[in-house]
């Protein structure tokens, strides 16, 4: 199978990085009925950044305002799903690099049950390139 490319939205916000804040978010969005595709999470200063992938932008933004979560704009970035393999993120990198397009980030796991799925980010000006290079929808 091909891995599959396309871009997503993804939105950020800061909570007091404290034990159980990320869980209090995920628990309340799920409740509005909010699936995420990705979800990060990690210190930043004395608070903690979270970004949110979700698989219906409207959907997030209704959520977050109803539970007074400030997002950040839209952002863009990249999710990779597919068959889990030896050096599975090697070709979209490699072809990323040779078009000279730097990622900001990436994070990728195994998804188990032979799947892998990753997530990266570019500079706002290089997603149209990127998603170009890679074939990404």
């Amino acid at each position: 199978m091909t891995d599959s490319l396309r871009k997503v939205d993804y939105f950020y916000t800061f909570v007091p990085n404290t034990a159980g804040q990320g869980s209090k978010i995920l628990a309340a969005l799920a409740e509005e009925g909010v699936n995420l595709l990705a979800f990060s999470g990690f210190p930043s200063g004395r608070r903690a950044q979270l970004d949110l992938v979700p698989e219906d932008s409207a959907a997030l933004k209704r959520a977050a305002k109803k539970l007074k979560l400030k997002l950040s704009t839209r952002k863009t970035g990249f999710l990779v799903q597919g068959d889990d393999r030896v050096g599975a993120m090697t070709g979209t990198l490699d072809a990323l690099a040779k078009a000279k397009v730097n990622v900001t980030a990436c994070d990728a796991v195994s998804a188990g049950d032979g799947r892998y799925a990753a997530i990266f980010w570019v500079k706002p000006q290089a997603v149209a390139k990127a998603a170009k290079v890679i074939g990404a929808k």
